[in-house]
């Protein structure tokens, strides 16, 4: 079964040197149009500029040195994620905050 790490994981992606941390997951590349799993900044440096934010696979990771924070929200999030994608879906719009 497919796995989406939670906001705040810290990675080393493969052929990596440099740690980065994950701010968002189901991405989808402005230039491209194409979905990733998640979207991560330079660990502990934070999200500085576009120039430095890494669109990046699951499979791309090498390994996790830490795992961020899950609730019963984040746990609800990934389980839509999941049924989107079993769906044929490719995104989900999470809810307003106005509605939570």
């Amino acid at each position: 079964m497919k796995e989406y790490l939670p906001i705040g994981s810290v990675v080393l992606l493969k052929g990596g040197t440099k740690k980065i941390m994950i701010y968002g997951r189901k991405q989808m590349a402005a230039e491209s149009g194409k979905m990733y799993d998640y979207v991560a900044c330079f660990y502990p440096e934070g999200n500085v500029s576009d120039e430095f934010t890494f669109l990046f696979d699951h499979s791309q990771i090498a390994q996790v040195i830490f795992k961020g924070y899950v609730d019963d929200e984040d746990e609800k999030f990934v389980k839509d994620i999941l049924n989107a994608e079993e769906a044929g879906q490719t995104h989900t719009t999470p809810p307003s905050p106005e509605k939570q």
